[in-house]
C-alpha cells in the first residue's frame, strides 16, 4: 500500500505541474534579451528565496516570502539599495533609511498588510541573533505588503513571527516556486488569481554580461496585456468596464536584484524602469494600489564597521546602463505574467472565489495575434 500511495502522489504532482505552465513553456516569449538559467531572481549569484504558505481551513490564505541578498551577515555587509514608489498607498517598512543611506541591511520580507509589524519584529530578532551582531542596537527591517483580504481572513493576522523566521531559515538558491505560494497565496491580479512570480535577464558579454532578476507579489488591477495582446479586453474582464469600482486597487511589490555594480542613484533609476514593466502588463498603479520597487546590487558590500574613513568601489558608467533598463522592464513584465499563469483557482474567506487565468483562452488569443513562438 505504501508503494501505491507514493505512486499516486507522484501522478498527482505531475498533473499539477502540467496544469500550471510558465509562458515560455507555452511558446510565449516576452522581450528580446535572453533569460538567466532559471529565469528567476536567484539567477543573481548569492540571492536566496524562502517561502512559507499558509492555506488552512476556509479562511486562511496568506504567507511569507523572504529574499536574502547574499549568504553572509547582511547587517555587517550591507548592499547598495534604492526604493522607488510608483504609487504610495502601502505600508512598506524601512523606506526612509534606505532612501537616506542607500543601503539595505536586512533581508526583504513580503507578506500581507496587517502583518508588517509581526514581520518587522521577526526581522529584528533574526538580525540581532546573527553572529557578529551582539552589539547591534538599531535595525532597519524592510518589509513590503499587499492586501490579501478578499481571499484571506486578514484581520486574523495569521502570519506569526515563527513563520517569518522559518521562511528566512528555508531560503535557498535555485528554482523559485510561483503562483499561490508565500506572500502570493491570497492575492488577486487583474481580477484573476495572482501570486508570486519571478524572471531574469542575462545581458550578453558585449553589454556587460550582468544579470537582472525580479520577484513580484501581484495584487493589482488594470487591463491585462500579455506580450502586447489585449487579453483583458478580449476576455471582457478589466477595470472600470461597467462602473467606478475598486477592482483595480490592491498593490504590487517588486524586488530587483542585480550583480551589476550600481550605486543607490542608478539603482533607483533602474527601479523606475521596473514600473514600466508593470505598465507593459496593463497595470495602472491605481489610487488604492501600493506599487513599490526595492532594488539592490550584490556587486559591492558596504561594511557596517569601516576601518578607513573612505572606500573605493567600481560602478557602471551612466552611458552603459541602458541595457540594464531594458532587462528590468522585460524581466518585470515576464515575472508578472508568470505569477498569473502559475496561479490556481482559489476559494477563500467568506466563500470568495477567484478563478485562475483561463490558459486555453489565452493561448487562442496568442495564436490569433501571432504571438506564439515555436518551442
Amino acid at each position: 500500500m505504501k508503494q501505491l500511495f507514493l505512486f499516486l502522489l507522484s501522478v498527482s504532482t505531475i498533473s499539477h505541474v502540467s496544469a500550471q505552465s510558465r509562458p515560455r513553456e507555452l511558446g510565449i516569449k516576452i522581450g528580446v534579451l535572453p533569460t538567466g538559467t532559471l529565469n528567476a531572481i536567484t539567477d543573481v549569484a548569492g540571492v536566496k528565496v524562502g517561502q512559507i504558505t499558509l492555506s488552512e481551513g476556509a479562511d486562511i490564505r496568506t504567507g511569507v516570502t523572504a529574499i536574502l541578498p547574499h549568504e553572509g551577515n547582511v547587517f555587517q555587509q550591507k548592499v547598495p539599495a534604492a526604493i522607488y514608489i510608483g504609487n504610495g498607498f502601502g505600508k512598506l517598512a524601512g523606506y526612509s533609511q534606505v532612501d537616506e543611506l542607500g543601503t539595505l541591511e536586512t533581508p526583504i520580507i513580503l507578506t500581507n498588510t496587517l502583518n508588517v509589524p509581526a514581520a518587522s519584529d521577526a526581522l529584528i530578532d533574526w538580525t540581532l541573533g546573527q553572529q557578529g551582531n551582539e552589539n547591534v542596537r538599531s535595525v532597519n527591517p524592510v518589509v513590503g505588503e499587499t492586501n490579501d483580504g478578499f481571499l484571506n481572513d486578514i484581520r486574523g493576522r495569521h502570519v506569526k513571527k515563527e513563520h517569518v523566521l522559518n521562511a528566512l531559515a528555508q531560503a535557498q538558491s535555485g528554482p523559485v516556486a510561483e503562483g499561490n505560494v508565500g506572500a502570493g497565496t491570497g492575492t488577486v491580479c487583474f481580477n484573476w488569481k495572482g501570486g508570486i512570480g519571478t524572471s531574469s535577464r542575462k545581458l550578453p558579454l558585449k553589454l556587460g554580461g550582468y544579470t537582472v532578476g525580479i520577484l513580484v507579489q501581484t495584487n493589482f488591477g488594470g487591463v491585462l496585456k500579455i506580450n502586447g495582446v489585449p487579453v483583458g479586453q478580449e476576455l471582457g474582464k478589466y477595470a472600470f468596464k461597467e462602473s467606478l469600482d475598486k477592482s483595480s486597487d490592491g498593490s504590487c511589490m517588486m524586488v530587483l536584484a542585480t550583480d551589476a555594480p550600481l550605486d543607490a542613484r542608478n539603482l533607483k533609476r533602474l527601479a523606475k524602469r521596473v514600473i514600466m514593466g508593470l505598465a507593459q502588463t496593463g497595470g495602472i498603479a491605481s489610487n488604492g494600489s501600493g506599487d513599490y520597487v526595492i532594488a539592490f546590487s550584490t556587486a559591492n558590500r558596504v561594511l557596517h564597521e569601516a576601518a578607513e574613513s573612505t572606500y573605493t568601489a567600481t560602478y557602471v558608467h551612466n552611458d552603459y546602463i541602458s541595457p540594464l533598463f531594458l532587462a528590468a522592464i522585460e524581466a518585470t513584465e515576464e515575472a508578472i505574467i508568470n505569477s498569473l499563469l502559475m496561479a490556481k483557482t482559489t476559494v477563500g474567506t467568506q466563500g470568495h472565489k477567484v478563478e485562475e487565468l483561463p490558459k486555453d483562452a489565452v493561448m487562442e488569443l496568442m495564436k490569433k495575434y501571432g504571438r506564439v513562438s515555436s518551442k
